[in-house]
Parts: structure tokens; sequence; C-alpha cells
């Protein structure tokens, strides 16, 4: 994706199933979890990069010593500082004896004692949380980055919580909380998750143990019983009947327990893993069978609408995983974009996808370049629209076997065959893939870091010289094109430097109409680059009154029951075609200015073919507009009232409340 999106966030988690002599006697070092979660965590970096956090819990610790930490960090390369900070005190502490036995190995180094690293040692834990974030509202800094914390003196009220979600509800949710004689601080919905998680928890808790007091048991003994009488599943029933969003959430209790939610129509992804020695959960599969060395099979998804539940025993390691709904399943509608850009592409299934979203756009390119590829050059921006990129290559390459056996066939048959023919159809006319376009990461770092300079932007990308010819048509393709802010800033006109007769962008994703409302930061209808084709063409065409109508219409619908609201927004692309939008985009983003004046053309991907290509994970309110909850369709009316207002409020905060 050529245009900066924040997006998604990503989940790491570790429960150890042995104690921490176990890992420290197999592996060499009672550190074996926390590098787990290090190695899950990096695997995901490509899912966060607004800052970290990581949380610990140990089991059985003794009264008087802390059970639960937390580090968190918004710094850039904040997971290496975090990660290296927490190895750097570990090696501290082996230096200077207070996690040592006394007794070196054969090369010199302390031999370390597995207990008194658990309770010297912070993160020495056997329950272990790690969180990065793209963050979609609230503060940027350390203090907006997961995991949350909600401490008391009681283990079994303490509560830690990371997720990757957003709630659509979340200002009826807060509303909620103050009704309830709560005092919710309005900055995130992160909050009101575990504001409504801890709450419940609570209540579960404060029931148990009133109960045992009026009965006269002795208070040492309540804490354990209270232990093992929660019911989080229970608990989070009570919390989803009110959540509408997408979510994963981890949660850790400070006895010990541990929980892994997803929403019931699983458009948030989850992943576990499970052996003998531990029970791990991650955003990504391909992470969890790279850092478990497991097989594809061996790593299963959370079902929607349900939890898994890691519950912890009086005085043991061991945990058994038990996994429930807690609230009832709904339709199934993964985020498409997931599969499309956001999950590592080395995943087996998520490359097949990707390179069929290629291969699905070949009828299109041929129509655009009149079938010429011998005039053609055919290349891709960014690096993340490779796979596509491959698969839109072998399509091509499909296509031209396709033209040549069918032209030697026919010259067969009326005997005109010959060696010159048979050169010309097999040497002639092949499509050319060539790297063309060249990100500089650094550079694009620090115009991020340096608001304001526009001028700098068109040097993000670099191009390769002498490739493209003046009467070749340069067809690049990008997995989305969202904003078009980067391709009218800076890939067009960087591209226009190889002097192509006619330049071709091609976006894998169909054209991105509405605002996401789960968890990616795409929430302004006036950012998007189809939205400003529809309205530019609503003006061209002498129907402007129609942007008013849509107005109000969005207005008499959000006076009904979220339920029963209709997605006013699509009006305004009713009157217009995709092939429409599609060319009225490509005049809004060809280079005006500058000495090149070649012809430019936009494709988009149709909304059949990323069905065709990923049949599963279809989840679409981006490209079509009908969302998967409630809420959703009640967003995007939202949001087409703050474009028109002029607001710059995220349409969660300015929902009426119901």
């Amino acid at each position: 994706m050529s245009d900066p999106i924040h997006h998604e966030c990503g989940l790491a988690f570790i429960r150890l199933k042995k104690p921490l002599a176990y890992y420290n006697d197999k592996y060499g070092t009672p550190l074996w979890g926390f590098q787990r979660l290090y190695l899950l965590m990096e695997k995901q970096h490509n899912r966060g990069q607004d800052g970290i956090g990581i949380g610990c819990c140990k089991l059985n610790a003794p009264l008087g010593k802390p059970y639960l930490f937390r580090e968190r960090n918004a710094k850039r390369d904040s997971l290496i500082k975090v990660m290296e900070e927490q190895l750097k005190e570990f090696a501290k502490l082996a230096r200077r004896g207070k996690i040592a036995t006394g007794k070196f190995d054969d090369e010199g180094k302390p031999i370390i004692d597995p207990e008194k690293f658990k309770d010297q040692f912070d993160f020495g834990g056997e329950v272990l949380l790690g969180h990065l974030r793209y963050g979609t509202s609230g503060r940027f800094g350390a203090g907006g980055c997961h995991p949350f914390v909600k401490r008391t003196s009681w283990p079994t009220k303490t509560l830690m919580v990371a997720g990757n979600f957003n709630m659509t509800n979340a200002r009826n949710l807060n509303h909620h909380l103050i009704q309830r004689g709560q005092h919710p601080i309005f900055d995130t919905d992160t909050q009101t998750v575990i504001e409504e998680i801890s709450f419940h928890l609570e209540e579960a808790h404060d029931a148990v143990y009133h109960r045992e007091r009026d009965a006269g048991t002795p208070g040492e003994t309540i804490p354990q019983i209270i232990s093992r009488e929660l019911d989080l599943r229970r608990i989070l029933e009570k919390c989803g009947d009110i959540w509408d969003g997408g979510y994963a959430i981890a949660g850790l209790i400070g006895n010990g327990d541990g929980f892994v939610l997803r929403d019931p129509n699983g458009i948030r992804p989850c992943h576990y893993y499970e052996d003998e020695e531990v029970i791990a959960f991650a955003s990504e599969r391909v992470p969890l069978m790279t850092v478990f060395g497991c097989d594809k099979k061996e790593v299963r998804e959370l079902d929607p609408g349900h939890v898994a539940v890691m519950k912890r025993q009086e005085g043991k390691v061991d945990v058994e995983l038990k996994i429930e709904a807690f609230t009832e399943p709904a339709e199934y509608k993964p985020c498409s974009f997931e599969r499309i850009y956001f999950s590592r592409g080395n995943d087996p299934t998520i490359y097949k996808e990707r390179h069929a979203l290629g291969h699905a756009l070949v009828p299109q390119i041929r129509k655009a370049i009149d079938d010429d590829f011998g005039k053609s050059v055919f290349s891709f921006v960014p690096n993340t629209a490779e796979i596509g990129y491959h698969g839109m290559m072998d399509g091509l390459r499909r296509a031209r076997r396709e033209q040549v056996r069918d032209e030697l066939l026919a010259a067969v048959e009326d005997g005109s065959i010959d060696a010159d023919l048979i050169d010309k159809l097999i040497m002639g006319n092949w499509p050319k893939g060539e790297k063309i376009a060249h990100k500089d990461i650094k550079l694009r770092t620090f115009i991020n870091q340096e608001k304001g300079r526009d001028q700098m932007v068109s040097h993000v990308y670099d191009i390769t010289y002498g490739i493209v010819k003046p009467d070749d048509c340069l067809v690049a393709i990008d997995d989305s094109i969202v904003r078009g802010t980067t391709l009218q800033k800076s890939i067009l006109k960087i591209l226009a430097r190889t002097n192509p007769r006619k330049i071709v962008i091609v976006s894998t994703a169909p054209q991105v109409r509405y605002p996401d409302c789960y968890g990616i930061d795409m929430s302004e209808l006036g950012k998007f680059i189809a939205f400003r084709a529809a309205i530019s063409l609503l003006e061209k065409t002498g129907q402007h009154n129609k942007t008013v109508d849509v107005y109000l219409a969005c207005k008499e619908e959000l006076k009904k029951p979220v339920g029963e609201q209709e997605n006013c927004v699509k009006q305004i692309y009713e009157p217009f075609t995709a092939e429409q939008i599609s060319d009225e985009i490509a005049e809004i983003v060809r280079p005006k200015d500058g000495p090149w004046k070649g012809e430019v053309e936009v494709i988009y991907q149709t909304i059949e073919n990323l069905h065709d290509s990923i049949p599963v994970h279809n989840g679409d309110w981006y490209f079509s507009g009908d969302y998967p909850t409630k809420g959703g369709t009640a967003i995007a009316n939202q949001a087409y009232i703050s474009w028109q207002d002029g607001s710059k409020d995220r349409p969660y905060d300015m929902l009426p409340l119901s």
C-alpha cells in the first residue's frame, strides 16, 4: 500500500505449561518464554510501529512480592529498545550473582538459578503478553500503548488487557459506564473495554468474597476459593453483549488466569498453537509456525465469538486450555485487507490469494495495453505489491502462450508455418517484467517525522533509468490505492521520468469507498480518492444537489435505531460505473506540471474477482459498504455528515447516543 495507512495491531500471548526450571534444563535458559514472546512480536512488527508494550504475571508469587509487571515504549524502534533493555537487565543480574547459583559453566558464565531468576527478573514469569500498536485514536505516547492495567490489592481483581480492536459504539459504551456510576476517561475505546471487563470481574469476585466472609471462612483461604470459582467465560459473555466492533483481545488476571477472545464476525484475526510445553496466541499464523517450528495444520484459528481460557491451578504451573463460545457467532466476515496487505505474505494461503489477485487483473490490463506485450513494461510499487505482481506476470505469460498456441495452430492448418513465423511467435511480444521503482525507506521516515514537507515527497521513490522506451506503456501494480496521496504526489511523478507513452496503475484491491470502523485508520471519507472522484463527477454532471440530499438522508437514518439504518453513502456512487470513477481518479492524480504529457489509466480490482481470489476472508465493507455489524452502517452515515460539516473528529465520537 503506497499510502501511509495506520492499521491493525499485533498480539502475542505466551502461557508456559512447565516450571521455569524445565526450560532452563532443556534449553539452557529460563528466558525461553520471554524469548518466544520477543520473537512473536518481532515476526509481527509489520502490524504496529506507534509503540509496543509487554506484560508478565508470575504464578504463585509469595505474599508481599509483586506478581504483575508491565513495560511500554512509544519511541522509534520501541520493540528492540524494550526487549534489549530487559535482556541487559538479565545479564546485569547474572553478573552480580543475584540470579545465579554461584557456579559457572565451562565457558565461565554464571549458571542461572530459575527460582532466583523468577524472583529478581521482572519478566521471569509463566504468563506473558505482548502488543504492537498502530494507533487510530487517543494518545500516541507510551501512555496510549497496550497493555492497560487495573491494579488492586486483590490479585483476582487486578486486570491487564491488550487488543487489536475498534468498537463502533465507543461513545455508547462510555455512556453506559457513566449510567452505572463510573467515571471513565474519554481517551480510547481500550479504556471502555478494560473498564467493562473489570466491572464484571469485580462483581464476580465480590459475590464470592461476601458469601465466604459471611459464612465465616478464614480470610487467608478466601483468595483460593475466589480463584477457583472465577468464570471468565461468563464474565466476558456479559461484556460481549454490548460490544459492537471487530476485536481480538487478550488479558491476564493477577492470579495467573489468562484469556483470549475474538469478535463474533471474526473480523480481526487470531491464531493459536499448543504443545506439551506452551500455549501461544498471535494475530497471524506464520509467526507461530516460525517461532515454534510447527506445521500449518498445527496452528489453529480461534473461532469467532469464542474465548480461550487458561485457568490457573493452585500451586501448579500446568494449565488446561478451554475454548468456549462467549456470544452467538454472527456471519463470518474476516477482514479482506488482512489478506490483501496487512498480514505477512509468507503465509502459504495468503501468498496464493495475493497471487490470485494479481492474476485476476489480467483481462483489464490486456485491454489497457491493447494486447501489445512487446511494447509494455510491467513493474510494481511498493514492495508489498510484489506477490500480486508475480500473479499478474504469470497471468500475462499464460495469456501470451495461449495467443502463440492459437496462431501456431492456425498456421499449421493453412500451411503457412515456417521457421521465421515460429521465431516471431516464440521470441516476440512477451511480457517484460522489470524493477522500475525503488523506495527510500529512510527518506520516507524522515518525511513522516518532519510534517509539512510536501516538496520532498516526490523523492521518496527513485527509478531504474534506461529500461522504459518512449513508445512503451508502463504498467505498475499496487496492492491498494486508498487515498491516492502518494500516487499523486510521488509515484506518478517519478514514474513519468521514465518517459513512457502511457502509465497504467493497477490496484489488486477494489476501490475503497467507505470508512473502516474495526481497527484501521480509514474513517474520513474525504480522504478516499474514490470518494473524491465520485464527488467530482457529481459536480461535472450537474448532480451537485445530490451531496445535500445524501447529507439529509444520513441525518434521518441516524435518528433510527442502529440496527434499522441503511447506508445512504452508497447513493453518492450509484450514478456512475466503477470504470467512470476509475477514469476520474486517473484525471485527479495525473501529473499536471512537468514535461511529461502522456496518458494515465487507473485499474481497480472488481469485488467479484476479490471474492473469487479470497473466498473465505471476504469482509468487503470498505469496497461494498455492506458492514458486518449494526454499528458499521451508522459509522458510514456519520462519516458522511462529518465530511459535509468539515469535521475532523472520528465518526465514532460523533454518533448520537442510543
